[in-house]
């Protein structure tokens, strides 16, 4: 068991959270093996400026603070953001969103992000089965895991062997081989992952409840997570 992973995790205890912010998300994926995309957290608008200009446009920012899970829904999410002056004033909009949807939300930056390249999109997730425990879930990422629900799953701990099956169960796997121009991903990467997350379900058995990883860009060679959602158990 990793050291920082338990910090991370016990910072969320002590503040009485029952969900992991963003960097937290990131910064454990990152501790397991798994790709995420770079990021910094900006206090201000002048660091915001700062971070932006060092990252490189085109960028994204979101809003980081507790009492807002869904960043989306409360206007705290700037995408295409491509010089210091639209930085400064998406920091400023996120940041009165935020106050808006909830007078009371602690905010505790804004976090700044390289705007990457899309590409067909991943989901891998794990929910806690009443009787079985943690199970992993792999599927089309984005919109299509609510719309097509094209998803398998297992029951960790999985081997090789279950992380392969899942992935050629989904109806959509042709969208992972050059479908229509798209990228022919090296699914040994999916694999890779997919066994890590089992891992850390079973390790962090008392304190990892779900893990939303949505999306997942899938490159040829690549694949890299954009969002990072991880929810604790109540203890």
């Amino acid at each position: 068991m990793s050291q920082k992973i338990k910090d991370i995790i016990s910072t969320a205890r002590k503040e009485k959270r029952t969900f992991l912010l963003e960097p937290e998300s990131k910064q454990l994926m990152k501790e397991i093996g798994i790709t995420t995309t770079d990021f910094k957290v900006a206090d201000d608008i002048y660091e915001a400026k700062k971070i932006s200009k060092e990252i490189g446009f085109p960028i994204v920012m979101k809003i980081l603070s507790p009492q807002i899970i869904h960043k989306t829904d409360a206007g705290g999410v700037k995408l295409n953001i491509n010089s210091e002056e639209e930085a400064e004033l998406a920091f400023n909009e996120i940041v009165a969103n935020a106050k808006k949807y909830d007078s009371k939300a602690d905010v505790r930056g804004v976090l700044i992000e390289k705007m990457v390249k899309p590409s067909t999109e991943i989901i891998i997730g794990v929910t806690r089965d009443p009787t079985f425990g943690p199970a992993i879930m792999f599927g089309l990422g984005g919109i299509f895991v609510e719309l097509l629900k094209d998803v398998s799953f297992r029951i960790a701990p999985i081997k090789k062997k279950d992380a392969k099956e899942m992935i050629h169960e989904i109806k959509a796997l042709p969208m992972l081989q050059g479908f229509r121009g798209g990228p022919n991903v090296k699914l040994e990467n999916i694999i890779d992952a997919l066994l890590k997350i089992s891992q850390l379900s079973i390790d962090y058995i008392d304190d990892i409840l779900e893990i939303d990883l949505n999306p997942i860009f899938a490159y040829e060679n690549e694949i890299l997570t954009v969002d990072a959602r991880i929810i604790l158990t109540e203890h």
